[in-house]
């Protein structure tokens, strides 16, 4: 007795041999997806930490401007301001 031969066992071979071709042909789209958004992330990553450096130099500028010191210095010398004395300050209170 004789076993019956699959009717297309080449057209089911090649099917599938495409198949796992495509399937390799995506993975390795998708692994080089992956690594370009992976560089973009650390690229990203080094400008966010260089823009927190920056933002804290700008605090520590703008705090050293601001400084009370420093305001009432040029004050006096850029600007010839000085305090008044205690008896030309006049307190005005509300009813």
């Amino acid at each position: 007795m004789r076993l019956k031969q699959p009717a297309q066992p080449l057209l089911l071979t090649a099917i599938f041999a495409v198949a796992c071709v495509m399937a390799a042909i995506t993975m390795v789209y998708t692994k080089h997806e992956s690594r370009k958004m992976f560089v973009e992330l650390e690229s990203l990553s080094a400008e966010r930490d260089e823009l927190n450096i920056e933002w804290g130099q700008l605090q520590i500028e703008q705090s050293t401007w601001a400084n009370h010191a420093r305001i009432e210095r040029v004050a006096a010398e850029e600007l010839s301001l000085a305090r008044p004395a205690s008896t030309e300050i006049n307190v005005i209170e509300r009813p």
